[in-house]
């Protein structure tokens, strides 16, 4: 997986070095829309969920891919603020602890987050950029004990952070490379997730 994230690096870098100028259009200024893909490490300690608490104590390392819009407005010659959602899915990224008749898992399904950007302009087409809002997941429930196993729904939200650049390739297209946490816990939840992503945007 790290080897896949570093190809796409290499090639949004290469792309970016071949890129060619920003014409007319001003840059970071209005809507966008793109995709994007990378590294998820979701970390779950336990959760208190619908169907009983979930003890696990395991992370796993996975592949995940979405979608995201927003809008850019330059404040000045060189800040840009952002308002962004987007929604992703994940790649066997299954969550599972099991062990003498006792079984605890939890299997995401897809998540979507609400957020907010405020980046600086290194130069006229190269945007430094920290993040932070919310985040919610939905996943599949498995807990299986003494007394019976149980298996439901459940949501998981909380806030997140964090930071990337972005560049501008052509007139209309840029790419980013962005990390991103999120602290998905609350009450007595311990569910964190750590992502490394790529993208390309197109900007109307």
């Amino acid at each position: 997986m790290k080897k896949l994230i570093a190809s796409i690096s290499l090639a949004l870098a290469a792309a970016v070095a071949a890129g060619t100028p920003a014409a007319a259009q001003e840059a970071f200024q209005g809507p966008y829309a793109g995709i994007e893909a990378g590294w998820n490490k979701n970390k779950v300690e336990r959760a208190e969920t619908d169907i009983g608490r979930a003890d696990i104590g395991r992370s796993r390392d996975s592949a995940t891919a979405g979608i995201f819009a927003g809008y850019n407005y330059k404040v000045s010659d060189s800040v840009v603020l952002s308002a962004e959602g987007g929604f992703s899915m994940g790649f066997d990224d299954a969550i599972t602890r099991s062990g003498a008749g006792t079984l605890a898992s939890i299997d995401p399904e897809y998540s979507f987050n609400l957020g907010a950007r405020a980046g600086y302009l290194a130069d006229n087409k190269t945007l430094l950029y920290v993040r932070g809002g919310y985040e919610n997941l939905r996943g599949s429930v498995r807990v299986t004990d003494a007394a019976d196993s149980r298996y439901g729904k459940n949501t998981f939200d909380g806030w997140s952070i964090g930071g990337g650049v972005e560049r501008m390739l052509t007139e209309k297209v840029s790419a980013r490379i962005e990390y991103r946490y999120s602290d998905l816990g609350g009450n007595d939840t311990k569910f964190q997730r750590h992502q490394a992503l790529v993208g390309v945007a197109y900007h109307f």
